[in-house]
């Protein structure tokens, strides 16, 4: 699979765009920063359900990663991600970001989501620049996550590994940057009510730690004014 690589006469318009999206980010975190147990205060998925003990995982965190690739489009930047196969056993069939927890083998975050990318969907680490992090997240199922932002210029080939990755899409940044596309879904789980940040585009459902990145980076966009 190969992404198309947009070629124009006109120079690249969306300069500004990405040079804000650079500015708006954290430096990466290093690991001793990270909460080690659950931090209300932190972002997760808790955010939108305080008091809501069965969401809440005791023990001690486990570090993760995953990579938020944008794509230096000369149409507009675009940010890609992924759908899970559906006999996955944690989180089949979801959108996410490719990523995944931190190996012994990892020097840092950055390296974490880099590696776990390419194991994933074959993109090599040396095509992706980055420029910086979201807020860790906490997940319910005990993990706290660095989303790690990256350019990637088009043209690249993926390889989706097929025991983890359905499909491969794009998602234009000005879309997940509109409040508009941002809705606030809920449910009843086991008994408990829950809430979820969603973000329904075409025929994909982006939902959960994956729209709960995301609007870390919306607020962030909208914060820089």
């Amino acid at each position: 699979m190969q992404t198309e690589s947009i070629t124009t006469d006109r120079p690249d318009a969306h300069g500004p765009m990405l040079d804000r999206l650079q500015r708006i980010l954290a430096p990466l975190p290093a690991l001793s920063d990270l909460p080690r147990s659950f931090d209300p205060a932190a972002g997760g998925d808790h955010a939108l359900n305080p008091g809501a003990p069965s969401l809440i995982r005791p023990g001690l965190l486990t570090p993760a990663a995953v990579l938020v690739p944008v794509i230096r489009h000369r149409a507009g930047p675009s940010v890609l991600l992924t759908r899970r196969t559906d006999t996955l056993a944690k989180h089949s069939g979801q959108v996410a970001f490719p990523g995944g927890r931190l190996d012994d083998t990892d020097a840092d975050l950055a390296q974490c989501a880099l590696r776990e990318t390419e194991e994933e969907v074959g993109l090599a680490r040396d095509r992706v620049g980055v420029i910086g992090a979201l807020s860790p997240y906490i997940t319910v199922t005990g993990y706290v996550v660095t989303p790690v932002v990256g350019i990637v210029e088009p043209g690249f080939d993926l390889v989706p590994n097929p025991a983890e990755v359905a499909d491969v899409f794009e998602v234009p940044l000005a879309f997940l940057l509109d409040d508009r596309n941002h809705k606030r879904h809920g449910g009843s789980f086991n008994g408990t009510r829950r809430e979820w940040w969603a973000i329904p585009y075409g025929a994909h459902y982006i939902w959960g730690a994956t729209a709960g990145m995301l609007r870390d980076l919306l607020r962030r966009w909208n914060d820089a004014g």
